[in-house]
C-alpha cells in the first residue's frame, strides 16, 4: 500500500488481549469521502480496529496512517490525533449533568480555543441540520435514545474530523428508533464525510456503503462493492455468514 491520497491507511494491525488476537495483520485503505462498512459476527474485531484507529487502543504491531501522518508512530501527540478522528460509540456517552449544547460545545470550545459564542452558533447550525435545535438546552435524559445518539453524532461533528468512525451505533436502540439515526448517517455519507461503518444493520451497509469489508477471526477475509459482497460473495465463510443473516430476516 502507497497511501498516496488515502484519508486512513491500515498496515498489518496486529492486537491482542492476553491470548487472545483480536486483530491479525489488517490492511485496509480509505479514500477521501469514501464509506467503508465493517461487517462480520460479534467478536470478529470491527470494534477493536475502530478503537485502534482513534488510539483508544494501541496496536501490538504495523502502523496506521492519517492522510500521510503514521499516527502510531513513537511520540506522536494522542490527543491533537484524535481531534481529527470523531468517534461514535453504541452507548450514547453524553455527560448528564451537560445541556445538549453544553455536550456539543464542550470539546471545540476546551480543545479547539473557540469562544463560546463561536461553538453555539456553529453547533446550532448542526443540531438544526439534524433536527434536534429545540433539544439544545435539555439534558440528555429528557431526550429519546435515537435523539441522544444523533446528538452524539452531531458532539463529534463539531470537532469537525477529517475521519468518522461509527461502532454499531443503533445496536443499543429500539428498532422504530433506527431510522432516523441511520438517515443522520446517509446524510453525512451524502455530503462526502469518510466513514468507517460497524454495523449489523446489512441492508443500511448495503444501500449507503462504497465498499464492504466482511471479518471473520480478525481479518478482513473479503472486501468489494456492495453488489458483490451482497450478491456474489466469493468465499465460503462469507456466504456462511450472509446467509445467516438472511435465515433472520435482517437482510
Amino acid at each position: 500500500m502507497t497511501g498516496t491520497g488515502a484519508a486512513l491507511v491500515v498496515e498489518d494491525i496486529w492486537k491482542s488481549f492476553g491470548q487472545l488476537d483480536v486483530l491479525c495483520g489488517i490492511d485496509l485503505e480509505v479514500a477521501e469521502h469514501e464509506v467503508i462498512a465493517l461487517i462480520g459476527a460479534s467478536g470478529s474485531g470491527k470494534s477493536t480496529l475502530l478503537r485502534c484507529i482513534n488510539l483508544i487502543e494501541p496496536v501490538d504491531a504495523g502502523r496506521i496512517l492519517i492522510k500521510g501522518e503514521e499516527i502510531t508512530a513513537k511520540g506522536v501527540n494522542v490527543d491533537r490525533i484524535r481531534r481529527r478522528i470523531g468517534i461514535v460509540f453504541q452507548s450514547f456517552n453524553l455527560f448528564p449533568h451537560m445541556r445538549v449544547m453544553d455536550n456539543v460545545t464542550l470539546g471545540p470550545r476546551k480543545v479547539l480555543g473557540r469562544s463560546a459564542a463561536d461553538a453555539e452558533t456553529a453547533a446550532m447550525v448542526l443540531l438544526e441540520r439534524f433536527g434536534l435545535a429545540e433539544k439544545a438546552r435539555d439534558y440528555p435524559d429528557r431526550l429519546s435514545g435515537g435523539q441522544q445518539q444523533r446528538v452524539a453524532i452531531v458532539r463529534a461533528l463539531a470537532m469537525q474530523p477529517d475521519l468518522l468512525l461509527l461502532d454499531e451505533v443503533t445496536s443499543a436502540l429500539d428498532p422504530e428508533l433506527v431510522a432516523e439515526v441511520l438517515n443522520v448517517i446517509r446524510e453525512l455519507a451524502a455530503g462526502g464525510m469518510t466513514m468507517l461503518i460497524a454495523t449489523h444493520e446489512m441492508g443500511f451497509a448495503r444501500d449507503i456503503a462504497s465498499r464492504v469489508c466482511f471479518l471473520d477471526g480478525g481479518r478482513i477475509l473479503e472486501q468489494g462493492s456492495p453488489r458483490q459482497m451482497f450478491g456474489e460473495p466469493h468465499e465460503a465463510r462469507t456466504r456462511q455468514f450472509l446467509n445467516r443473516i438472511i435465515e433472520a430476516g435482517r437482510l
